[in-house]
């Protein structure tokens, strides 16, 4: 039976599901595949960026899928070189265009680099993509909690979303923290922490415990939290399993291990210090 996916509330009403696929890293030529077999197993969000190079290879999948557009939610992103208001309307008619889209569900700014100074003009472009009808909900990824204070203060919209890395190894806790305060959903990528947390000891136990892999434990203990987390495979027996974590519960005492597992230890770059064009 293909798993039914909770959603969660965005501040603006519009409703997302809880776990979705993500796509990073996966090169076009093998992302009609991957997002195919997702859409098999029954993930009905995609998320993707203009980065990645593969907007087409999930629109692909998209048109394959013969699935309504109104049973999908799809997330993209404006690259840190298409900031400013103008260059991102541009770069959103070039993602719609590759994915084939006549709107999408949501668009986030990829990241603050607020050493070039645009992100603010960058979601005024988002807030008219949204008066426009063409975006369902509009976000950030990456902003630290400065970078969300002045978006509260110069700008209309509250994002819906923050999407950054956390997983058990970094907890994010401050800026989840300032995500919580503000209404903002934190959603996580990097979820599993590239595989560096799914041989802790904690868990393991948990595993063990409940007849399932490191990985549906850690994606369980996402999701007991009340986070979007988007699980990234090329793997249809992974893609499948990784959707299938709404059988079982962890404890408090569980949820309690793997807290404790917090090192600091970031797998990507840190906000402050990612000066990418």
């Amino acid at each position: 039976m293909t798993p039914t996916v909770p959603n969660i509330t965005l501040n603006n009403g519009v409703q997302m599901p809880q776990l979705g696929f993500g796509v990073y890293q996966v090169p076009d030529a093998d992302t009609t595949a991957a997002v195919a077999a997702a859409l098999e197993a029954g993930y009905r969000s995609i998320d993707t960026a203009a980065i990645y190079g593969n907007e087409a290879g999930v629109g692909r999948a998209i048109a394959e899928s013969g699935l309504a557009r109104g049973d999908l939610f799809v997330t993209s992103k404006v690259w840190n070189s298409d900031q400013g208001f103008d260059r991102t309307l541009r770069a959103f008619d070039t993602s719609l265009g590759k994915l084939g889209l006549e709107q999408l569900d949501l668009y986030l700014i990829h990241w603050p680099t607020p050493e070039h100074g645009r992100y603010v003009d960058t979601w005024r472009a988002l807030e008219r993509l949204v008066a426009d009808g063409r975006v369902r909900a509009i976000g950030v990824s990456n902003f630290e909690p400065d970078h969300l204070e002045r978006l509260l203060a110069e700008t209309d919209i509250v994002p819906a979303v923050n999407q950054i890395e956390l997983h058990p190894a970094l907890q994010n806790r401050a800026t989840a923290a300032a995500n919580t305060r503000h209404g903002i959903v934190t959603e996580a990528w990097s979820p599993l922490a590239q595989g560096a947390v799914l041989g802790d000891e904690a868990v393991v136990a948990s595993a063990a415990r409940h007849g399932a892999s490191p990985a549906q434990v850690v994606l369980r203990w996402h999701l007991q939290q009340g986070r979007v987390v988007i699980p990234k495979s090329v793997t249809p027996s992974r893609i499948a399993e990784n959707l299938d974590v709404f059988g079982f519960e962890l404890t408090a005492d569980e949820l309690a291990a793997i807290d404790a597992l917090e090192r600091d230890g970031r797998t990507g770059p840190h906000p402050a210090e990612f000066h990418a064009a």
